[in-house]
C-alpha cells in the first residue's frame, strides 16, 4: 500500500506522459483490425501442452445458400433446402475450458431468399432434461438460460452488429452493438419470425430475419457480412463460439467474428415505420396537481425513417412513457446525489452515440463511471424532482455520414405549475481512425421558453480515446459549462490509461471537476475535486477444484479539493472468486479517510458533522447460480462509519419453478450508530412475474423504503398483439402514512401499433 500511495501522488504527471506516448505510438501504427492480427501462437501453445488462446485461432468462413422455396418457420428443419446448406460446426469453448472443443455439438445453417435471411440451428444435448429455459419474456437475462445467439456485421466494418439471442422457449433478446462491443443499444427491437422446439436430441432454432429489419448497402450486388454464433450451455457454465473468443469477449466482438459469403441480389430495404399510440388514464393523490388529476386520454406517434442505409431519423409527438417500470428505491448514505439510470426506450435507443464523460468499459476497472459524471443524461429531459414533465415532441438523427458518427437530438417539454416550457438540444460528432483512435465532441443546450426568461445552460466538450490492440485503452476529455450568474471553475477534464489482457488488469486515472461545472442536461455527483486513482489486479485461472477464475486486486482513490487539500483517501484490497457452477464470491476491506467541511444528512434520519474521520470497512458476498430454480445472494458489510459504525446486510432470492412463474424478493438493511443518533434504513422489494407465452406478461413490483416511509406498488400487463405492437395496462401507487396516505395513484391503458411502409 505505501508503494501504491507513492505512485498515486504522482499520478497526474505519469498519466499525461502515458497518454501522450500511447497516442503518438498509436498514430504511428498502421490501422488494422484484430481480424488481421490472428496468428499461430495458440496453436503452438496447444501443441506444446500450454494454455490455449481461442482468439488466436484462425477466423472461419461460411456461405449462405439461396433457397428457391420459402421456409415455413415452425421450429422444425424439415425443408429440403436445409439439407443442401453448408453445415457450420466446430464450436470452441471460451469458458470454462478456453480453446477446447464444445462439449456438445451445434450445427448451424444459413439460407436466404428475396425477403428473409434464415438461420437454422440444431443444438444437440446428451441430456435434454437438463436444458435450462427459465424465461419467456423479451430481453430476458441471457446469462441464466441456455442460449443460441447470432450477430451480423452487415457492413463488414468489423465494428458494429445486429444481435439476436434466443433461449429454448423462444424468448429473444435483440439489440445493436457498436465500436467492437464498447457500446450497445438493447432498446432496439427488430421484426423477426422465430420458433424453437425441445426434443430428444436437444433443441432447435428456426429464425427468419426480414431484410427490412436489417441495414446494409443495397448497392453492393455480392454481399459479404461478418458473423458469429454463440452456444451457451448453462448447467455447465459453458460458452462456445463458432469464431472462437476468450471469456472476456462477447459474441458482438465483431473484430474477431467470422465471415459469411454467398449473399447476392438482396432487396432494397424499406425504410419507414410509423407507430401511433392511444391511451386513457385516471390519476389522483395528494401530490398530483389538480391540472392532471382525474380522467383523461391522449395520443401520439413515433416515426422512424432510414435516411440512408446508415443514418436513421426518429421523430416523436406527444411522447409517453407510462408503461415504464418505476425506479428502484434506494437509501443514500453519502453526501452526494444518487444516479438513476434511464429506462425510457426512446432515450435508451442509440444512447451510445451520445456517451461522453466517465464512460464504463467492460472488463476494465476504471475508477469512475457515468454514475460519477456524464455530460448528457437524458433523465434531465421530461422529469423534474422525480415527477414526469409532459413532452411535446422532438427528434433524433443518429448514424454515420461518411467517416463520421453523428447524433442530433432536439426535444421540447410543456410547462408545469413549477416549471416553464423548455427546449433541449444535443449534438454529437465522432470520428474513428482505423478503429484505433477516436476523436469527438458534444454540445448540449437547455433553454427555458417562459415569457421574459433568461434561463439557459450550455455545456460542451471534446474527447479523445485510443484503443491499442483492444488491450490498452486511453480515455481523455475536456468539458465546460456556461449559465447565468455563476462564477468559479466551470471545467471538467480527465486522462486515464487502462490495460487488460487475459491475466492483468491495471489502470490509472486523473480527473478534475470544477466547483462551478454544472451541465444542464448532464449529471455530476461530486464537484470541486481533483481525483487520482490507481488499481492493479489479476485474473488467474488456476487448476483448483470448482473454481473458474480468481480476481485479486488493490485500488486507491485520492481526492482533494481544487486547492489540493485532502478530502478523501480510500485504499481497498479485494478478491473475487468465480466458480465453475456460475456462483461468485467477493470479499474486500478498505481503509478510508474523509474530511467533511459541511454537515450533511444521512438517509433523512441522521447527520454527519464537520470534521476529519478515519475508519475501516469490510464486506463479504456470495451469489449462487441464478440458473437454478431457487437462487440467492447475500452480502454483509460493516465497520466504521465516520465517527460511528455501520452494519449492512443485503439478501436477495428468487424462485422460478417454470418459465411461466417467478418470484423475487430482496432486503437491504442498514444499522447506523452515531454518537448523537442511531437508526436503521431499510429497503424491501418483492416482485412476481407471470408469463402466459412469449407475447403475454404480468408483473407486480412492490417496494418499501423505511427511510422515507414510501410504499410503492407497480402492476403491469403487456400483450404483444403483433410484432413491435403492444397493449399495456398499468397501475401505479405511492403511499406514505407520514404524509397523509396516498400520494399518487394512476391507472393507464395504452395501445400501440407498428405500420411499415
Amino acid at each position: 500500500m505505501p508503494l501504491l500511495c507513492s505512485v498515486l501522488r504522482a499520478t497526474s504527471l505519469p498519466a499525461t506522459l502515458v497518454f501522450s506516448s500511447a497516442a503518438f505510438l498509436g498514430l504511428l501504427a498502421e490501422p488494422e483490425t484484430l481480424q488481421a492480427q490472428v496468428g499461430t501462437q495458440s496453436t503452438q501453445e496447444s501443441e506444446a501442452g500450454g494454455p490455449r488462446d481461442p482468439e488466436a485461432f484462425p477466423r472461419p468462413t461460411a456461405a449462405a445458400f439461396r433457397t428457391p422455396d420459402p421456409i415455413v418457420v415452425d421450429g422444425i428443419l424439415d425443408e429440403a433446402a436445409w439439407n443442401g446448406a453448408e453445415p457450420i460446426t466446430r464450436f470452441i469453448q471460451a469458458m470454462p475450458d478456453a480453446g477446447a472443443p464444445a462439449s456438445e455439438e451445434t450445427v448451424v445453417r444459413v439460407l436466404y431468399d428475396d425477403r428473409f435471411l434464415y438461420v437454422g440451428a440444431l443444438l444437440y444435448d446428451s441430456d435434454p432434461s437438463g436444458i435450462t429455459a427459465q424465461f419467456l419474456d423479451q430481453d430476458f437475462e441471457t446469462h441464466d438460460d441456455d442460449v443460441f445467439a447470432v450477430t451480423l456485421d452487415t457492413f463488414l466494418d468489423r465494428r458494429n452488429s445486429f444481435m439476436f439471442l434466443i433461449n429454448p422457449r423462444g424468448a429473444v433478446k435483440d439489440g445493436q452493438t457498436f465500436d467492437n462491443s464498447r457500446t450497445s443499444n438493447l432498446a432496439w427491437e427488430g421484426v423477426i419470425q422465430l420458433e424453437t422446439t425441445i426434443h430428444d436430441e436437444g433443441w432447435t432454432v428456426e429464425l427468419a430475419i426480414p431484410f427490412t429489419t436489417l441495414r446494409f448497402d443495397p448497392r453492393v450486388e455480392d454481399q459479404t457480412w461478418g458473423v458469429n454464433f454463440l452456444r451457451r450451455l448453462r448447467r455447465r457454465n459453458e460458452d462456445s463460439y463458432w469464431a472462437p473468443l476468450d471469456r472476456r469477449s462477447r459474441v458482438h466482438t465483431m473484430a474477431l467474428a467470422g465471415t459469411l459469403t454467398g449473399l447476392s441480389g438482396l432487396p432494397r430495404p424499406r425504410n419507414l415505420t410509423v407507430k401511433p399510440f392511444v391511451l386513457a388514464d385516471h390519476s389522483g393523490g395528494d401530490l398530483v396537481p389538480d391540472a392532471v388529476a382525474g380522467a383523461g386520454w391522449d395520443g401520439g406517434m413515433d416515426l422512424k425513417y432510414g435516411v440512408t442505409s446508415r443514418l436513421t431519423l426518429d421523430l416523436t409527438y406527444r411522447t409517453d412513457f407510462s408503461q415504464v417500470e418505476v425506479d428502484q428505491e434506494r437509501v443514500n448514505l453519502t453526501r452526494f446525489s444518487l444516479f438513476f439510470p434511464e429506462k425510457r426506450d426512446f432515450f435508451v435507443e442509440n444512447a451510445g452515440i451520445f456517451a461522453f464523460g466517465d464512460v464504463s468499459e467492460r472488463n476494465y476497472r476504471l475508477g469512475a463511471s457515468p454514475r460519477d459524471f456524464t455530460l448528457f443524461h437524458s433523465r434531465r429531459i421530461g422529469l423534474h424532482r422525480g415527477r414526469p414533465v409532459p413532452i411535446v415532441g422532438g427528434g433524433r438523427l443518429t448514424g454515420r455520414v461518411g467517416s463520421l458518427d453523428v447524433g442530433l437530438l432536439n426535444m421540447q417539454t410543456e410547462a408545469t405549475p413549477d416549471l416553464s416550457r423548455e427546449l433541449f438540444s444535443v449534438a454529437r460528432i465522432r470520428r474513428s481512425f482505423g478503429g484505433v483512435l477516436q476523436v469527438g465532441g458534444l454540445v448540449a443546450s437547455r433553454d427555458g421558453l417562459g415569457s421574459g426568461t433568461s434561463d439557459y445552460n450550455r455545456s460542451y466538450g471534446v474527447d479523445a480515446n485510443l484503443r491499442i490492440r483492444d488491450k490498452l485503452l486511453i480515455h481523455s476529455y475536456l468539458a465546460a459549462s456556461q449559465y447565468p450568474d455563476r462564477e468559479g471553475n466551470n471545467r471538467a477534464a480527465r486522462v486515464s490509461a487502462a490495460f487488460r489482457d487475459r491475466l492483468w488488469n491495471i489502470s490509472a486515472l486523473f480527473r478534475e471537476i470544477g466547483d462551478a461545472f454544472d451541465p444542464g442536461i448532464g449529471f455530476v455527483a461530486r464537484k470541486g475535486i481533483r481525483h487520482s486513482y490507481a488499481t492493479i489486479g489479476a485474473h488467474p485461472r488456476p487448476n483448483i477444484p470448482h473454481v473458474n477464475e480468481l480476481n485479486p486486486y488493490l485500488e486507491l482513490d485520492y481526492i482533494t479539493n481544487l486547492e489540493s487539500a485532502l478530502e478523501t483517501r480510500k485504499g481497498t484490497a479485494g478478491l473475487g472468486v468465480a466458480f465453475l457452477d456460475g456462483g461468485t464470491l467477493t470479499l474486500s476491506g478498505s481503509d478510508r479517510l474523509e474530511v467533511i467541511d459541511e454537515e450533511f444528512p444521512v438517509a433523512g434520519q441522521g447527520s454527519i458533522s464537520e470534521g476529519r474521520y478515519s475508519f475501516r470497512e469490510g464486506s463479504l458476498g456470495y451469489r449462487s447460480n441464478a440458473a437454478r430454480q431457487v437462487s440467492g445472494e447475500i452480502r454483509v458489510s460493516g465497520g466504521g462509519f465516520y465517527d460511528g459504525t455501520r452494519r449492512s446486510i443485503t439478501l436477495a432470492g428468487g424462485w422460478r419453478p417454470s418459465p411461466h412463474f417467478g418470484v423475487e424478493m430482496g432486503l437491504e438493511r442498514n444499522d447506523i450508530d452515531l454518537p448523537e443518533d442511531s437508526f436503521t434504513a431499510d429497503v424491501l422489494g418483492a416482485r412476481i412475474d407471470l408469463a402466459g407465452s412469449t407475447r403475454s406478461f404480468i408483473s407486480a413490483f412492490f417496494q418499501y423504503n423505511t427511510a422515507s416511509e414510501d410504499r410503492v406498488l407497480n402492476l403491469r400487463y403487456n400483450f404483444i398483439h403483433s410484432p413491435l405492437s403492444d397493449l399495456f395496462i398499468v397501475y401505479s401507487q405511492r403511499q406514505n402514512p407520514d404524509q397523509g396516505g396516498v400520494l399518487e395513484r394512476t391507472v393507464t391503458v395504452k395501445a400501440t401499433k407498428l405500420f411499415s411502409f
